[in-house]
Parts: C-alpha cells; structure tokens; sequence
C-alpha cells in the first residue's frame, strides 16, 4: 500500500511513501553517447536521470553511477570525462554521488540510479490529469533530432551549444513552481517524444489529450 505510484502508470519514477510527510521518488536512466564530447555526454545522461525525479515533484538526494565501458577500445580519460561531467550536474542538482557500479562492455553506456523524496501530498504524476487542463512545455521540442544531425555534423557551433544547454538544463525551478500552483499533472518528454509521453497521460488519466499545431 506504500507504493502509491508503480509502473502501471507509465510515470517518471516509483513512489514509495515513508512517512505522512517524506516519499522516495527512485528512477534509472542510461544509454549510449548522444554527444562526442565525454563531458558534456556525462552531463546530458545525468541530467536525464535527474529530471525523472522533478517530473515527479521530487528534489535529488543521492545517485549511484551505472556505466558499460569498452576497455581497450578507448582511453579510461574517457570514462573520467564523463565522470566528471555526471558529477558536476549531480552537483548543480544538490545531490551526491554515493557509488555506482561499472562492467566491461562493447559499447559504451552511462547514466545513473537517483533517489529523491517529495511530499506524498503534493506530487506531479501521469494519472492526475484533468479535464480541461492545458499542456505546458517548459523546455524546447526536437533535441532527439538536433542530436541526430550533431552526429552527421550539420549543426553550427552556435546550434550545438544551444542543444547541449538545453538538453543539461534541469527542471527543479519547474518542478517547484508546478507544485507552488497547484499543478498535478506532468511527465519529463524524453525517449518517447511528446506523442509517447502524451498518450502515456492521457492513459493513465484516463482522458483523451488534443494537440493542437499553429503554422
């Protein structure tokens, strides 16, 4: 009974209530490079692991690295650039580093396993939506895109820096301000797009969610 939010809800994160006033908000997040730069690949991986916490209404404790790791094949300078990439963006978050766990791999991976708390009462989840609520984004569309056309170096330097901010910015201002008014409802637009993490809403909510496009 603890569990108040699962998988069944295709949500952000699993919740598990502790106390009337503290929540664990836990997800996992890795995948291979989306970036040549080690650096900035750490901090794009950890801040999508983070952001699953403040999707959810929750504030970043505590991660645990994962990483898959092509010894032989590339130099361990690698693996501390991204590392170190991670670290600095666990650290804009208020959370530490506390471990993590590493294997010999083909291709290389990264991400992290983060642990949160949220107040039960007030939580952002898939479920909650409403009719006749309206849908915010509070970050730009089409990064998965951009990341493509990155790798076939058709991005201008200036288009890249924006992808990289973009994609490394987090959400806490977001997260709170959705909370401080009363909003109960939100998802963080990743893997799926917005059309997968739309019809995860409006599954859960059930509810149906109209997009409109303006030209």
């Amino acid at each position: 009974p603890r569990l108040i939010v699962g998988r069944e809800t295709f949500d952000d994160a699993g919740i598990f209530v502790l106390s009337d006033d503290v929540a664990l908000v836990q997800t996992v997040d890795f995948f291979a490079p989306i970036l040549d730069d080690p650096y900035a690949f750490g901090q794009v991986a950890a801040a999508n692991a983070l952001l699953d916490v403040y999707a959810m209404g929750g504030e970043p404790l505590t991660v645990l690295n994962i990483v898959g790791f092509p010894s032989g094949k590339l130099p361990l300078e690698v693996l501390t650039e991204i590392l170190r990439g991670g670290q600095d963006k666990v650290h804009e978050a208020g959370a530490l580093v506390v471990g993590g766990h590493t294997i010999i791999d083909e291709e290389l991976k990264f991400g992290l396993a983060v642990t949160g708390r949220a107040d039960p009462r007030r939580l952002l989840t898939n479920a909650a939506a409403r009719v006749g609520d309206r849908l915010l984004l509070t970050k730009p569309l089409g990064t998965g895109i951009l990341a493509t056309a990155a790798k076939l170096d058709r991005l201008t330097s200036e288009q890249h820096e924006r992808l990289v901010a973009s994609m490394t910015e987090l959400n806490a201002s977001a997260s709170r301000a959705a909370l401080a008014l009363g909003v109960r409802c939100a998802t963080d637009v990743t893997g799926f797009g917005l059309l997968g993490h739309g019809s995860h809403i409006a599954r859960a909510s059930k509810l149906s969610l109209s997009i409109a496009v303006a030209k």
